[in-house]
């Protein structure tokens, strides 16, 4: 089980708060361009984010891995990790 830091979190805290504010734009009924701002904005925050969880996670299961001495397959991982980037996407 992986422990994600306070920083992730903060992270989706405020990504919340950027979606609940887009709501809030659309019920006060914004114009559609500040709205499709706000929601790319959204959208890269969360791809931030899940860099943010990929490349901390990567790395400690790259340590884990290489613990393993001459059985490690740091590429299976490595592999992983970039299938998950690319579906994120």
């Amino acid at each position: 089980m992986r422990e994600y830091d306070d920083n992730v979190k903060k992270r989706l805290r405020r990504i919340e708060g950027q979606v609940r504010g887009v709501l809030r734009m659309m019920e006060e009924q914004k114009d559609c361009k500040e709205v499709v701002s706000q929601l790319s904005a959204v959208r890269s925050a969360v791809d931030r984010a899940i860099a943010y969880i990929l490349t901390h996670n990567l790395e400690q299961c790259l340590r884990e891995e290489l613990n393993k001495g001459e059985n490690a397959d740091t590429e299976r991982l490595l592999k992983e990790a970039m299938n998950l980037l690319i579906k994120s996407r």
